[in-house]
Formats: C-alpha cells, sequence, structure tokens
C-alpha cells in the first residue's frame, strides 16, 4: 500500500532522524566506555586546619595505583593584578603551559629559581611574548624582581586528578574508575613544607568518596603576607 502523498515527504524525515538519534546514543555510549565512564566516581576533599577551620588553596591530587589515564591538559593563567599575583596559588599538571597576562599599569619582572622551573621574564605589560612551560613536577615559587611582596606558587603535578579547595576547604576531583588511589595535599604554609598523603580504595559502588585532611600550619608572617619561601 503507498502512503498518501502528504506523508511520504515526512517518513524519509523521520526514519533520517530515528538513525541519527540512535546513532548519537551509540556514539555517546562508546565513548562513556571507553572513557572509564562505568566506574568513574567522584572525589569529594575537605580540608582543615589543626582547629578545624576550612583551609582554602589547598591543593590535592590523587595518583591512581594502577597508573593515570592520559586527559588533555589544561593551560593556566596567572595574572598581576594590584600588585599581586592571582591566584596565590596555581596546580597544573606536568607539560602544562601558563600565560602571565600583566594587567597592572606598571611593568614586571616575573621570575623563579625553583629546581622544577627556573625563568626570568624581564620587565613588561600587557601579555608576555609567551607562556611558560612547566615540564618538571614539582613546587614553583613566584617573585616579582621590582615589587618584592608578589609571590605566587605553582604546583605541578603528575597526575590529571587535581583541585584546589574552596573558601569552604573543599574540592571535588573527577576519577575515572573504581580503584586504589594516593591522595595527596599540600599548603604552601603547611609546617615542614610537608605533603599530607592518604591510601584511599574507591569502590565501584562509589558514586562519591570522601577523604577529610587535617593540616598543621605555620605561623603568619608579621605584615600579614604570605608565609616567605626560597625562590
Amino acid at each position: 500500500m503507498t502512503a498518501p502523498a502528504a506523508f511520504r515527504p515526512v517518513l524519509p524525515t523521520m526514519m533520517a532522524s530515528a538513525l541519527a538519534n540512535a546513532l548519537a546514543f551509540a556514539v555517546a555510549g562508546a565513548l562513556l566506555m571507553a572513557s572509564g565512564g562505568a566506574g568513574a566516581a567522584v572525589l569529594a576533599v575537605q580540608v582543615q586546619d589543626a582547629a578545624g577551620k576550612p583551609l582554602p588553596d589547598v591543593v590535592a591530587y590523587a595518583e591512581a595505583e594502577a597508573g593515570n589515564a592520559p586527559r588533555a591538559l589544561k593551560p593556566g593563567t596567572i595574572e598581576q593584578r594590584g600588585l599581586q599575583f592571582r591566584p596565590l596559588v596555581t596546580v597544573v599538571q606536568t607539560g602544562s603551559l601558563i600565560s602571565f597576562p600583566n594587567n597592572d599599569k606598571v611593568r614586571h619582572h616575573v621570575y623563579s629559581f625553583s629546581a622544577p622551573h627556573k625563568f626570568d621574564q624581564k620587565l613588561y605589560s600587557g601579555v608576555a611574548a609567551a607562556p611558560q612551560l612547566f615540564d618538571k613536577a614539582g613546587l614553583v615559587v613566584l617573585g616579582c624582581n621590582i615589587h618584592d611582596k608578589m609571590l605566587a606558587y605553582v604546583k605541578v603535578v603528575d597526575t590529571p586528578y587535581y583541585a584546589k579547595t574552596d573558601s569552604a576547604g573543599a574540592a571535588r576531583i573527577d576519577l575515572p574508575a573504581a580503584g586504589k588511589y594516593t591522595l595527596k595535599a599540600w599548603h604552601y604554609a603547611a609546617v615542614g613544607g610537608a605533603t599530607a598523603e592518604q591510601a584511599l580504595t574507591v569502590k565501584a559502588s562509589d558514586a562519591v568518596a570522601t577523604a577529610v585532611f587535617k593540616l598543621a600550619l605555620k605561623p603568619p608572617s608579621a605584615d600579614g603576607d604570605a608565609p616567605a619561601s626560597d625562590l
């Protein structure tokens, strides 16, 4: 039986739409399986100081016992504004680029003597000619050769599973799958510069896994600035 003329153009369109939707669902499912999405979990991290107060600017990162799955690198930006580096603390994965735009009305001379990445960006304003490549894990402390009180920290980690705590001391890390991880927490003012860590087992049934850290901090400096560190 031939469909009425009024419906003939509609049927191929509906079939094409249904086929497109089925293909889209199939592709999405394949990508989810390939990325380990079926076993993915969220890691909720809470960090406090010794007095139990929420601690912001803590770098939390998880290292998978089975190895870290590759992820696209996320470039970072540390601007200079109000004669300060913003943000004070930045975390990136090894191999990432960081740009240093100068949004002040004065020029800055950004540098670091830290072993993981020594560099010297001479006096400039506006956007620097090229971003810096941070290709070694570790801590990089930044300074300005013109303004001594300007200080910032870059924590370079060998894992793509990282986050930084907010004003409530909370951070969220998306994990690719269940398994065993070593969770680490670092703060620039931690006593002895220590990085706290704890073993963590994430079960397949855990939609959200939780971890809590309590860090002892050095007393603040007399002028209220961030604790001094070797550059």
